[in-house]
């Protein structure tokens, strides 16, 4: 029977010396389920004193095989499995998903799902950068500062609970539609949290965080990325905005309602601006974030003051839209309808073909790339999911900081687990 090989210290030895002749050397194992470290992320730090020489990073602790998942299941299916990928905004994966799906399907959503779907984009992008500022401030001490952003963040749960009826597991979407159209009054309830309770918790929270001497100093020139660095890496979102880098999918490659003329009768794009700042440090992401959520609700606010009229869904007899329940239950044809969508190959069929199709969400470019030899679920699915991609430079932006440090690194870094081992 194969043994587990010892692990010695001198196997994770580097080229760097300490600083003093004679000095100790030391292995420091940081997780894999260290309480400030998030998840299950396991760090092999080498030590020389609280300095770090090098950092060999360990991932796959959750063995998910989201990806592999992917070639079983059908393209309304799976959308499940992308709830728990980026656990802490599971909206955006919804609509990621979809979103290559359908360029797939080479199918054109309605103007009313389209700014649903932009909606809950950015309430999505609100609430996962809510989780991380509130833990740059845990991490780093600070108790109440993590409070703050989580009771206003509850507020977004319970409005992804009304459209549809999960807080956390949300599998929202469907191929060219939604699960469900928004419930009555829900659009002035989204007003309400934008203009009144959220605007006050971030002004609170800046208060208590921003210029509060320790955070600044705890934080500022601490896991420097610089603007070349950050474009040789291939870092997307909060990350390479803080380090100047002017990139943004929802200008770059417009979708949804980022996109001019998205309505079919030429209505423009939403209004935003994409903060960045020149910092590369944790101060700058954190920063970044702040100056992103005043503009995500800017977003929603600009789209529930003239929400589209009409189906959530693509035009009615579309073969690759699951019929409404209520058909289902009380007509022959819907029942029959949908019975050919689940249980043959004769609905969910796209062409033979690929895409490739990306979302700005609030860590960067989240992307699957599809192949379909024109059955009812993908040839191959894979993922392109931002934490993955920026967890590449943390070996290298640690080196030099004292342990502490490390922690406030990857706070800063957001990285959730479930996107690097998919």
């Amino acid at each position: 029977m194969a043994t587990t090989p010892e692990i010695r210290p001198e196997d994770y030895r580097s080229t760097y010396a300490p600083e003093e002749p004679g000095g100790d050397v030391w292995v420091l194992n940081l997780g894999p389920q260290h309480p400030a470290t998030h998840t299950t992320l396991r760090h092999v730090l080498e030590l020389d004193g609280e300095k770090v020489l090098s950092c060999t990073v360990h991932i796959g602790y959750l063995h998910s095989g989201f990806e592999k998942l992917g070639e079983h299941h059908n393209y309304n299916q799976y959308v499940v499995v992308t709830d728990r990928m980026n656990y802490v905004s599971p909206l955006a994966n919804n609509i990621a998903w979809h979103h290559a799906c359908e360029k797939l399907f080479r199918i054109e959503l309605t103007p009313r799902c389209k700014a649903i779907r932009t909606i809950l984009a950015e309430l999505a992008r609100i609430q996962d950068h809510l989780v991380c500022v509130g833990c740059s401030g845990l991490d780093l001490g600070g108790y109440t500062a993590f409070m703050y952003p989580f009771n206003v963040r509850e507020t977004i749960y319970d409005l992804i609970e009304e459209v549809c009826g999960a807080r956390f597991t949300t599998s929202y979407t469907r191929v060219g539609g939604l699960m469900q159209d928004v419930p009555e009054g829900w659009t002035e309830r989204v007003r309400h949290f934008c203009e009144k309770l959220l605007p006050p918790a971030l002004a609170d929270f800046e208060s208590l965080l921003t210029r509060n001497r320790i955070f600044i100093e705890r934080t500022k020139g601490i896991g420097y990325i610089s603007h070349d660095d950050a474009v040789n890496w291939g870092l997307t979102g909060p990350l390479a905005r803080a380090s100047g880098v002017r990139r943004d999918l929802r200008k770059d490659e417009p979708y949804l309602c980022y996109a001019d003329n998205w309505d079919g009768k030429g209505r423009p794009a939403v209004e935003f601006k994409v903060p960045i700042a020149n910092g590369g440090d944790c101060l700058a992401r954190y920063l970044v974030r702040l100056a992103e959520m005043r503009e995500a609700s800017r977003i929603i606010l600009q789209l529930t003051e003239d929400l589209p009229e009409g189906s959530v869904d693509v035009l009615p007899g579309d073969k690759q839209t699951l019929p409404r329940k209520e058909e289902v239950y009380f007509s022959i044809e819907g029942l029959i309808h949908h019975f050919e969508q689940i249980m043959t190959n004769r609905g969910h069929t796209p062409p033979v073909g690929e895409s490739y199709g990306a979302n700005e969400t609030a860590n960067g470019e989240l992307g699957f790339f599809l192949v379909s030899d024109g059955g009812n679920c993908p040839y191959r699915a894979r993922c392109r999911p931002p934490s993955f991609i920026n967890y590449q430079c943390f070996p290298h932006l640690v080196v030099g900081h004292r342990v502490s440090d490390v922690i406030a690194i990857l706070s800063a870094m957001n990285i959730i687990a479930a996107e690097l081992d998919r």
